[in-house]
């Protein structure tokens, strides 16, 4: 079920590589606000997960996801998930203010959270995240599509493990999505339940950003937010951008908006260029404009020349098995615990100290 046009529902389709038997990780569903949840079930699902149960209030979202997982079944209450016993992992894309409250349920019933970005909307709920994994050593996750549910990102990390541009001195990503403003509800232009344009979409930026230099802490030197074409919605951002500095020396720059033309043929031509001391990488992830309308392009070149691959059905989404087994086993192989943290952390700050330049 994989779409292009529009974000809101972008799924990616990748290959079938069960970690674990049939039944052996039981999966719920709360929250169908972002069709990002769509993505994330077909990772799991693609992995071995088993897709046991959806609740959400809107019985028309549901009867939606039931109809695109087979053998799902309808929770009578969001309470029902938390109380039943045999399931592993609560999987939510509900409103973002709303996820953080839901990520500490699940861990407070003993249950590992797989939680879309962003996970929440501000300090203090991330604050109580830490915390309830601290107290209940449940594991807590969140889906950063754009560099883990993306084969051109996940060959790009492999391009940089395998030293093709050498050591990495800069990353530069840019997020352009579609604003579809007539389909969006309420909530999506409240800066209060969305967190701001550097928390909701930037954050996924921050991820790539600390992945691909290597680094484990960064800062965040400069950061700006605008509202320079909603005015009707106030408290709104449609455009920002920020400086990132890593704990190695790494620099950093990305950029976020809500202005994909209407003629682009993706919802949005994301791009990450990484710079190395022996050559560059540029990813074109989703679109090669006006030359091809498919995504995963990766170009790279170093010391013995210039190369184009399409890493399409390369390398899969290695991210979700690790993920269920680090569940099942304990483990902390897909990403560890502080470097889940620490992106939307520096989002949340990037937010908070950004100059608006639309004032």
């Amino acid at each position: 079920m994989q779409k292009k046009a529009d974000g809101q529902n972008y799924a990616p389709v990748g290959k079938f590589e069960p970690v674990c038997p049939a039944g052996a990780f039981r999966v719920a569903v709360i929250g169908l606000d972002h069709g990002h949840i769509f993505g994330m079930c077909n990772g799991l699902l693609e992995a071995g997960a088993t897709l046991v149960s959806v609740y959400d209030p809107d019985p028309q979202k549901v009867e939606g996801f039931l109809a695109a997982f087979e053998g799902v079944v309808a929770a009578e209450s969001e309470q029902a998930i938390y109380d039943d016993e045999s399931i592993q992992m609560i999987a939510c894309a509900s409103v973002p203010i709303i996820r953080g409250d839901v990520a500490v349920k699940s861990m407070e019933a003993g249950k590992d959270f797989f939680g879309d970005k962003p996970p929440c909307a501000n300090m203090a709920q991330l604050d109580a995240i830490k915390a309830t994994v601290a107290k209940t050593e449940q594991k807590f996750f969140v889906y950063f599509s754009e560099r883990l549910h993306v084969e051109a990102s996940v060959y790009a990390q492999q391009l940089i493990n395998d030293g093709a541009i050498g050591k990495v001195i800069q990353v530069m990503g840019f997020g352009p999505h579609r604003l579809n403003a007539p389909t969006r509800p309420a909530w999506f232009f409240d800066k209060a339940q969305y967190g701001g344009i550097l928390v909701d979409i930037g954050c996924h930026q921050i991820e790539q950003i600390i992945n691909y230099a290597g680094a484990k802490d960064a800062t965040i030197t400069h950061s700006r937010i605008a509202n320079y074409n909603n005015k009707d919605h106030e408290n709104f951002d449609d455009y920002g951008d920020a400086m990132v500095l890593c704990d190695n020396g790494v620099t950093g720059y990305f950029k976020v908006d809500w202005f994909t033309p209407a003629g682009l043929g993706a919802w949005g031509d994301g791009r990450t260029i990484i710079t190395g001391t022996d050559g560059y990488i540029e990813i074109r992830k989703y679109i090669n404009l006006a030359t091809d309308g498919n995504g995963d392009h990766v170009f790279y070149a170093n010391h013995t020349g210039e190369y184009h691959y399409n890493a399409s059905g390369i390398c899969g989404f290695p991210f979700f098995g690790k993920m269920i087994r680090d569940c099942l086993d304990r483990t902390q192989t897909a990403m560890t615990q502080e470097s889940i943290y620490k992106p939307i952390e520096l989002a949340i700050i990037a937010q908070n100290q950004a100059l608006d330049v639309s004032k």
